[in-house]
């Protein structure tokens, strides 16, 4: 029997919704996957504003919500499950899209399935490339940078994680120094494209260290200084330091994750055809890619990457998320009690590598 699911995800600045199907088979079909992007809101600010984006999703989710239905072909009536992003995220959008879809649920009488934002990315290959477990995920976004074995569904561990700024967030804000347009990573990648890469020698950062972690804010540093010793800047200029950024963050990745690599090899050593999943808004970017497929190709793994539109937020990594969950039979009796979750890192029993906060741990 099929079994349909809808996703909805408000987690930070995109108001989005989808359903997507299960197979018995267990492949996935995406009858929709409707985003709405909050991106000329928060333009002028330079980056989200938790206040704005949550109002955006309050008077944007309805409608697409409905589109969402709609573009499947499917009435509400016909969901077999609602799923929602509990988390990590910006409280104000985790509620807005949380109290929707316990709404939903508790009028219909259908499941709810509270979906870990970050659960969302890493089985997002399953649905698009029928991925066996395990497998490592690299997961680059605004918010995050980890390294996670994936063991199954509900099942992870997190090798490494970043020790200061997330890689998006380097990407953001070096664009925000640089005078670029908003979102970071787009615009630094679109003008590294003219830029000469090897002008500026700026720092990998841990490269060579034996611990995985990632580290970011010292080569943010270092281009804020190269910025300021040559200014006014020049679009030549700003150029050189986008390439030279986006080498610099590409070569201490790759030296990261060769690590990782290594060591997934050494525990799973009966694996025919190990794998590094690359997912997350970061992951769109293609000099990244291509350092990985590179640093992947050294190793004898083989990297998948998920399309751009499934790299970034989605509703239908939290639909399908939904489907495995319910599949797994990992769907609580008291999902209607969840509540909304600023920080929820995806391997529970890992130790925070940056300390704890009122929220919560914070990686």
């Amino acid at each position: 029997m099929v079994t349909r699911v809808l996703g909805i995800e408000t987690s930070c600045d995109e108001t989005a919704a989808a359903v997507v199907a299960r197979r018995p088979d267990g492949g996935g079909d995406i009858l929709s996957n409707v985003v709405l992007s909050q991106a000329a809101e928060h333009a002028a600010f330079g980056g989200v504003v938790p206040e704005i984006a949550a109002r955006a999703h309050v008077e944007a989710l309805d409608a697409v919500i409905a589109a969402a239905l709609d573009e499947a072909g499917v009435r509400l009536s016909e969901i077999d499950a609602v799923a929602a992003t509990a988390g990590p995220g910006l409280i104000g959008g985790l509620i807005v899209g949380l109290v929707t879809a316990k709404a939903m649920a508790a009028a219909t009488g259908k499941p709810l399935v509270p979906v870990n934002h970050l659960e969302g990315h890493a089985l997002t290959p399953r649905l698009t490339d029928r991925l066996a477990f395990p497998y490592l995920l690299l997961l680059v976004s605004g918010g995050h940078t980890q390294i996670v074995e994936v063991r199954g569904v509900g099942d992870y561990r997190r090798w490494a994680s970043t020790i200061d700024d997330a890689l998006g967030e380097a990407f953001d804000k070096t664009a925000k120094l640089l005078g670029l347009a908003y979102p970071g990573g787009p615009a630094v990648e679109r003008a590294a494209a003219a830029g000469d890469a090897a002008r500026f020698a700026f720092p990998r950062p841990m490269r060579g260290e034996a611990r995985p972690d990632f580290s970011f804010s010292g080569l943010k540093t270092a281009v804020r200084q190269a910025a300021e010793a040559i200014a006014p800047l020049s679009d030549g200029d700003v150029a050189d330091i986008c390439a030279s950024f986006q080498a610099a963050v590409s070569e201490a990745v790759g030296d990261r994750v060769a690590r990782a690599l290594a060591r997934f090899r050494a525990e799973h050593a009966a694996l025919a055809d190990p794998v590094l999943v690359v997912a997350g808004g970061v992951a769109a970017n293609r000099a990244l890619r291509a350092a990985l497929g590179e640093t992947c190709r050294a190793a004898g793994f083989r990297l998948v990457a998920p399309p751009a539109a499934l790299c970034g937020d989605n509703a239908a990594m939290i639909a399908w998320a939904g489907l495995e969950r319910l599949a797994a039979g990992l769907v609580e009796a008291d999902a209607m009690d969840a509540a909304p979750r600023a920080r929820w890192p995806l391997d529970a029993a890992a130790a925070p590598l940056v300390g704890h906060g009122r929220r919560g741990a914070k990686a």
